[in-house]
């Protein structure tokens, strides 16, 4: 009779985990669509973005502001507005500006607050934390610690009341990039940055970093070899417990892809598109003839260490509201990824060198689990 019992549950937790690794091996099915445009007439690249009090928050950012690319004659201005949407078919709202004109920093959300970290402007690179609510009174900015030191290029994530922040670039003409891996414990009492030690891998800029299962993740980015770029393809995992450990490559960098990667299931992470670096070299002399950047979505199954297709961004073509035919090509880099209301976010970003879109994309999950 014991044995029979045994043998029932071994069956029984064999199906359990048979159903759940099935369910978690799924594609993300996605509705896409579109929120109003950001009130720009050219759109912004690098902005910090997340989620203040509820509102959907968008905030500093770069552009050229008479539409001009550098090989034209363009000069890249910063911007100190910060955007308020407070309601998925609603008007954006100017809430009021930052301290300085800044971008392409890190962005978490932490309990009702956009945190933004780091970031440049046209005098450097700057290490300024800034906590930003809206409420009645309208905007509001609070300082937290300075990084350690000056970062732009980078990328950070929140797990469990932790900020961390991998990678970048410290200073505008610095010849290679930075393998700072930084951590801040907002429960802290004494709130203070932390170095913890690097990823086993080459140091870089414009990474995705992600959080799954009580782990940091690194995906992809930007190397700097006497500095030109090397597009990178390699993986980490890090935990408390067991620090880092490399994971398997990407099929294809994805360096600049909207960060963070959006977190599905239990057990994957999901990339929207990137740049895999393929016409870098090439992007003065195609001009307006880029294609722009990749729009495939790439998924990252902790459970089998396996990367795999899920899908495209607008892939079902259901963004009729936006006026180009071919919006399913126009894949934003260098923007945030956020989560609002359920709701996969991408506001702005470059869609193609040197091209800003105020395109706002949203993309709803059908079979989040």
């Amino acid at each position: 009779m014991k044995n029979r019992f045994y043998t029932f549950l071994l069956i029984f937790m064999s199906i359990a985990l048979s159903d759940s690794l099935a369910q978690d091996t799924q594609s993300l099915n996605l509705k896409w669509g579109k929120l109003a445009a950001i009130q720009d007439r050219v759109g912004f690249a690098g902005s910090f973005a997340g989620v203040a009090d509820g509102k959907l928050m968008v905030a500093g950012g770069a552009n050229f502001p008479d539409g001009r690319a550098p090989w034209t004659g363009g000069v890249k201005a910063w911007s100190d507005q910060v955007f308020v949407l407070d309601k998925l078919d609603g008007t954006w709202e100017i809430a009021g500006k930052l301290p300085l004109k800044l971008g392409y920093g890190g962005s978490v959300n932490w309990k009702n607050s956009l945190i933004i970290l780091g970031g440049s402007n046209e005098s450097g690179h700057h290490a300024k934390v800034y906590q930003l609510n809206y409420g009645h009174g309208g905007l509001l900015i609070s300082n937290l610690p300075d990084l350690p030191h000056p970062i732009a290029n980078t990328t950070a994530v929140l797990m469990d009341d932790v900020i961390y922040v991998i990678g970048g670039l410290s200073s505008p003409d610095a010849k290679v990039a930075a393998d700072n891996f930084w951590a801040l414990d907002l429960k802290a009492a004494k709130r203070e940055w932390k170095i913890l030690p690097a990823w086993p891998g080459e140091p870089r800029m414009l990474s995705v970093a992600g959080v799954q299962a009580n782990a940091v993740f690194v995906f992809s980015g930007v190397a700097l070899v006497d500095g030109n770029r090397k597009y990178l393809r390699d993986a980490y995992r890090y935990s408390i417990k067991d620090g880092w450990q490399k994971i398997a490559d990407l099929p294809n960098s994805v360096a600049a892809a909207p960060s963070p990667a959006y977190t599905f299931g239990k057990h994957q992470l999901i990339v929207f598109g990137g740049d895999d670096g393929v016409l870098a070299a090439k992007a003065s002399e195609l001009k307006d003839q880029h294609p722009g950047f990749s729009n495939q979505l790439l998924s990252y199954n902790m459970m089998n260490n396996t990367w795999t297709n899920a899908g495209e961004i607008l892939i079902h073509k259901e963004a009729d509201a936006i006026a180009n035919p071919n919006a399913s090509i126009w894949a934003p880099v260098t923007t945030t990824l956020t989560v609002w209301n359920g709701n996969v976010i991408l506001p702005g970003g470059e869609v193609r060198p040197a091209t800003r879109t105020p395109n706002v994309l949203m993309a709803v999950p059908v079979n989040k689990k």
